[in-house]
């Protein structure tokens, strides 16, 4: 398999509406720096909102949804704290606040051992317990996912729309989104994150085979 790295952010957000948001906001990857937006409406419905054709089929490829839309995704982070997220249909905003104990914990580990996939596959019972997330495992045939957590700061407070309708207030990502093999942790939250995706011999990085 030929590993990937994805080196950014993932935030989960739930809203009293029933709508769960998974931003991915990577700094560094394959496809050079981008933004991905996951969202599973409160009937089940799981769209993803990508910026280009390559970036939208990579991520078919690795998690499931029932609708693809390529449109401009762009994030704006401002003093570290305040998000700010344009991915029409979607505009969502919101605010982080302090490292919490898992947080602290997180950052404790050194990113070269953080990363490594037999420490990651070790936290996978842990996390699953205390946060309701898996840190590694396979949706789609022919990947496999590891995600070095590396800090975890909590959403404090959050705004959104869909097609200009307003999504309700923060609340938690309940039900679990349905993207892939693990949700993210149930309390709405900003995880620093390496991705690495493993590729099976034989499949190009879009999942077609070669």
């Amino acid at each position: 398999m030929r590993p990937l790295r994805f080196d950014g952010w993932i935030a989960g957000i739930g809203t009293t509406s029933g709508t769960r948001v998974v931003l991915g906001h990577w700094a560094r990857s394959p496809f050079g720096p981008f933004s991905d937006v996951m969202v599973e409406s409160a009937d089940g419905h799981r769209l993803l909102l990508a910026p280009s054709r390559e970036t939208a089929d990579f991520v078919a490829s690795t998690y499931v949804f029932d609708e693809i839309r390529v449109v401009p995704v762009r994030v704006r982070v401002t003093g570290r704290r305040h998000w700010a997220v344009s991915a029409t249909p979607l505009e969502l905003g919101f605010r982080t606040g302090r490292r919490n104990p898992a947080g602290l914990a997180l950052r404790a580990v050194p990113g070269l051992i953080a990363t490594r996939p037999g420490w990651i596959a070790l936290w996978d019972r842990p996390a699953r317990l205390l946060l309701g997330a898996h840190t590694h495992g396979s949706a789609r045939p022919g990947r496999h996912q590891w995600y070095g957590a590396r800090d975890l700061h909590p959403v404090t407070s959050a705004t959104a729309t869909y097609q200009g309708a307003g999504l309700g207030a923060l609340a938690p990502v309940e039900p679990p989104v349905r993207f892939g093999f693990g949700s993210t942790p149930r309390g709405p939250c900003v995880v620093r994150v390496t991705t690495s995706v493993a590729v099976e011999q034989g499949r190009s990085r879009t999942g077609a085979v070669s």
